[in-house]
C-alpha cells in the first residue's frame, strides 16, 4: 500500500485539456477568446476533484483507524492484569 500522495499537476485539468474535451463549436468560440467563465469551470472542475480526492483519503484513514483500534484493543485484552499492590 503507498502513502504517498499524487503530485498536484497530475490531479488538476490544464486549460489546453479543458480546451480539447469541448465540443468544436465552443472550441471555435474559446478561440476567439470568448470564454469568461473558463475559469470558474476549471476551478469547478478541480474543486470536484479535490474533493473525490479528499473522500478516498477520508475513508482510508478511517479504514486504518479502525485496524489501530482493534490492534490496541487486543493489545490491552491480551496483557496481563498486574496484581494489586497494598498501600498499608
Amino acid at each position: 500500500m503507498s502513502t504517498s500522495l499524487p503530485a498536484r499537476a497530475s490531479r488538476s485539468i490544464s486549460k489546453s485539456e479543458f480546451l480539447s474535451s469541448l465540443p468544436p463549436w465552443r472550441r471555435l468560440l474559446a478561440r476567439l477568446n470568448w470564454h469568461p467563465t473558463l475559469d470558474a469551470q476549471i476551478n469547478a472542475i478541480e474543486s470536484r476533484q479535490e474533493s473525490e480526492r479528499l473522500k478516498i483519503e477520508n475513508a482510508r484513514l478511517a479504514a486504518l483507524e479502525s485496524k489501530l483500534d482493534s490492534l490496541l484493543l487486543s493489545a490491552d485484552s491480551s496483557s496481563p492484569i498486574p496484581p494489586a499492590t497494598d498501600c498499608n
